[in-house]
């Protein structure tokens, strides 16, 4: 056995992500030790992160670096794991993971395309339908799910569009529909072909470039941000300050973005937040459609699909990037530029009061703190942004844009399950995008308690004689099977996460409030397959006591899984969650019902959620913002 001699780990923290330096040394490390050849395809490399005890001890970094790896070995077809020190350089961990299989990998995407464009029988397929030239087809790798009628292989299902009017052509505008292709990416093949009828590829142009859409409107001035003096952030590598916010900027091949150890002040919030899966199923019955349920995060490594962000376009105002190193299939370091957006900006009022008696006026503005990233996931793009404000609030949001995966139905009918674009049988169909973010919570530390609270009217009665009474009532979730519950906006239902041994100034648990904005459950039957393998979408609230290896709710491995990991799983034991160190799994629902206006390019709809400090401070923390100054009409 060849031993790499152990090197140096300079990082500024345990949680900094892995350098290309780390992520060459791990490859370098597993061949050295386990005889790798080029037969084993790296799915991703990414930071093992340190128990959370390790960070919250402060022992920095002497903690040892370890890197995860997820390969594909393409001669035995098994998914292997494994775990290098990147401290020692050595292996501590390396086994094959049966009966699973890995994320879909880039390569496998392009190979996909080729593989289909290769083969007789599709071929002929696309020949029934007067579509010769390959070289003008689109096809997308969907995910094959787990229906218990698949061939055998590692799967996906390809769909397919055509470029009717050069490279350039928006080919969602041309789907070839009823033409499905099963690929086993392992054997290289086209396993499968299901033909349900030729149905004319629509011909009307869908293009959304500058040209296309000309003439532009031309009464848009220049809208310029400019801060003379600078930003109010501060970066040291991966740590960002910004008023009296600190956290850290993490990035995974798997999440994208994740946020670590958000404090306020000093005191913490959040010790990790991030995406942790999504899946968007499909309502559309017709062969094409049905078996649309996509596992963005879980089957396609979200993160690896991210963007390159550019300013200006993306980004606007004085903005400070942070690039992402991820591997390649060969175990080569990628360094993508500019994956995540900071920059802060100008959010309106924060607070205002004129007092009529004195005529006098104090008026704040809000600024906040973004932490962006967008990745481009096929049709679809998704952009996730953070935002911290001044007043200690936190607020996710998610803007779903990029273009709708189109079918076709014959001129002169109208689907019944989508949107009709165009007279000539393009539409989209009906969908929906659950969104599953998890946040472990360290509010003044790592004890903490989940309640719910609602509101409800008092009965009438004595007590109640105007019959105008109303409360909050807070119960506190002891167990698990108590914590699985779904939004009830007309009950004003929002979520607490509190700390029972840390009090504030009237004597109450300090805590941060779970504000849900709108949201969905699944039209998908309880029986269906996405929804026993989505089974996080069901519900919009899972609490879990921590654990470290319990990081995605649909499980590790949801590719071509039947369903039942992850948080049904582990919840099942129905343990305790009160006094302890709570995870809460919040689902976000998006309903995607197409309207023309979505068509050829859809403006963006918003989704998320909020984390409003809820009795963390004694009085507003917003109070010691100073007032504007400056050129403008308002004075102090």
């Amino acid at each position: 056995m060849t031993r790499v001699e152990p090197a140096a780990t300079a990082v500024k923290h345990p949680l900094e992500p892995l350098t290309a330096a780390e992520i060459t040394a791990a490859v370098d490390v597993l061949r050295a030790e386990r005889g790798l050849t080029a037969s084993t395809r790296f799915v991703s490399i990414a930071l093992r992160e340190p128990a959370k005890e390790a960070i919250r001890d402060g022992e920095g970094a002497a903690v040892d670096r370890e890197a995860f790896v997820i390969a594909l070995n393409l001669d035995d077809g098994l998914t292997y794991e494994g775990a290098v020190s990147l401290t020692d350089r050595a292996v501590r961990s390396w086994e094959a993971v049966p009966g699973v299989q890995a994320q879909v990998t880039m390569d496998e995407f392009f190979a996909c395309e080729e593989i289909v464009k290769n083969d007789p029988g599709y071929r002929e397929a696309l020949a029934a339908r007067g579509i010769t030239d390959t070289d003008t087809l689109m096809v997308d790798p969907w995910s094959a799910g787990n229906y218990g009628d698949e061939v055998e292989g590692r799967l996906l299902r390809a769909l397919s569009w055509v470029r009717l009017d050069g490279p350039d052509d928006n080919g969602y505008a041309h789907p070839v529909e009823n033409l499905i292709a099963y690929v086993d990416l392992h054997a290289r093949r086209v396993a499968k072909i299901e033909d349900h009828g030729v149905v004319p590829v629509p011909r009307a142009p869908g293009n959304y470039t500058p040209d296309a859409a000309a003439p532009l409107r031309h009464d848009l001035r220049p809208l310029e941000i400019t801060q003379p003096e600078g930003t109010s952030i501060t970066v040291d590598g991966h740590e960002v300050g910004w008023q009296k916010w600190r956290l850290r900027v993490g990035f995974t091949p798997r999440e994208g973005l994740v946020l670590h150890t958000v404090s306020y002040q000093d005191r913490s919030v959040l010790h990790r937040a991030s995406l942790a899966e999504m899946v968007v199923p499909y309502g559309d019955p017709a062969p094409t459609h049905s078996r649309k349920n996509a596992f963005d995060a879980g089957e396609y490594n979200i993160g690896a699909l991210a963007n390159s962000l550019e300013l200006g376009c993306d980004c606007l105002g004085e903005i400070h990037y942070f690039d992402a190193v991820l591997a390649d299939c060969d175990g080569e370091p990628v360094t993508l530029r500019n994956a995540v957006c900071l920059h802060e900006e100008d959010y309106g009022l924060l607070w205002k009061h004129f007092d009529f008696r004195t005529e006098k006026a104090e008026t704040r503005r809000s600024r906040r703190l973004v932490i962006s990233f967008v990745a481009t996931v096929g049709n679809y793009e998704y952009g996730f942004y953070w935002y911290l404000y001044q007043d200690g609030t936190i607020q996710c949001e998610v803007k779903l844009t990029g273009i709708m995966s189109t079918g076709a139905v014959a001129p002169g009918q109208r689907p019944s399950h989508g949107q009709l674009l165009t007279s000539e049988g393009l539409y989209a169909p009906i969908h929906q995008h659950f969104l599953n973010f998890r946040l472990d919570f360290d509010v003044d530390g790592p004890h903490n308690s989940v309640q719910e609270v609602h509101t409800e009217a008092d009965p009438p009665g004595p007590g109640n004689p105007l019959g105008n009474a109303f409360r909050s009532r807070a119960t506190v979730l002891a167990r698990e099977s108590q914590a699985q519950q779904v939004i009830d906006p007309l009950s004003a239902r929002t979520w607490k996460v509190i700390n029972p041994s840390v009090r504030n100034a009237v004597g109450e648990p300090v805590g941060y409030r779970l504000v849900p904005g709108a949201n969905v459950l699944p039209f998908a039957a309880g029986d269906a397959s996405v929804s026993r393998r989505a089974a996080f979408a069901t519900k919009h609230l899972w609490v879990t006591p921590y654990r470290q290896a319990e990081r995605h709710p649909a499980g590790d491995y949801p590719n071509q899984h039947a369903g039942g990991a992850g948080l049904p799983e582990w919840t099942r034991a129905d343990r305790p969650i009160e006094d302890t160190d709570v995870v809460v799994w919040y689902t976000l629902g998006s309903h995607h019902s197409p309207r023309l206006e979505d068509w050829p390019v859809m403006p963006v709809q918003y989704a998320g959620f909020t984390l409003a400090p809820d009795g963390f401070f004694d009085h507003s923390p917003a109070l010691d913002v100073p007032p504007p100054s400056g050129d403008g009409h308002c004075t102090p």
